[in-house]
C-alpha cells in the first residue's frame, strides 16, 4: 500500500482556487521566499502506467511559482502567469510525494521571474521557470 502519510511541517494551503480543489490536496512548509509546495500523487494524477501526467506537475509548479511570488512580496500581490517553462528530468508515480522548491530570482515593479525544481525524494523530476505580470485595478 502506497504511503500516505504528510510529512511534518506540511500544512493545507488555505488560499484554495477551483483548480487546487479539483487537483490537491495541496500542503505548503515554511513562508515567504521559502515556502515549499508539494502533495501526494494520487491515481487521478497518473496515467495508466501509473506515472503522474506532465500537465500535473505543470500545475504544481506553476501554483507553487505563483503562491511563493504573490505571497513573497510585501503586501502580498496578486498575479498572473505570463510565461510558463518546464524540463522533465525524471518521473513521479503514484504514492509519490512531490515537492515544488521555488528559487524566486526577481520581482520588479510589475513582473516578477522565478524558477522551481520539483523533487520527489529528493531526486528532481523537472525544472521549471516562469514569468508573473501583477495585477492591477481594472485588468
Amino acid at each position: 500500500m502506497a504511503d500516505t502519510a504528510i510529512p511534518d511541517g506540511f500544512s493545507p494551503i488555505v488560499h484554495r482556487s477551483n483548480l487546487l480543489a479539483l487537483l490537491g490536496p495541496f500542503y505548503h512548509r515554511g513562508t515567504g521566499a521559502g515556502t515549499v509546495i508539494a502533495f501526494r500523487a494520487e491515481e487521478k494524477h497518473a496515467n495508466t502506467r501509473g506515472i503522474v501526467h506532465g500537465g500535473v506537475l505543470a500545475s504544481l509548479a506553476d501554483i507553487a511559482l505563483g503562491y511563493v511570488t504573490a505571497f513573497g512580496a510585501k503586501p502580498p500581490r496578486p498575479m498572473v502567469t505570463v510565461s510558463l517553462t518546464i524540463n522533465y528530468t525524471n518521473a513521479a508515480r503514484i504514492g509519490d510525494w512531490i515537492e515544488a522548491r521555488v528559487d524566486w530570482i526577481r520581482a520588479g515593479k510589475t513582473m516578477s521571474f522565478a524558477n522551481c525544481f520539483l523533487t520527489v525524494d529528493e531526486t528532481p523530476i523537472a525544472h521549471a521557470s516562469a514569468v508573473f505580470s501583477a495585477v492591477t485595478e481594472g485588468s
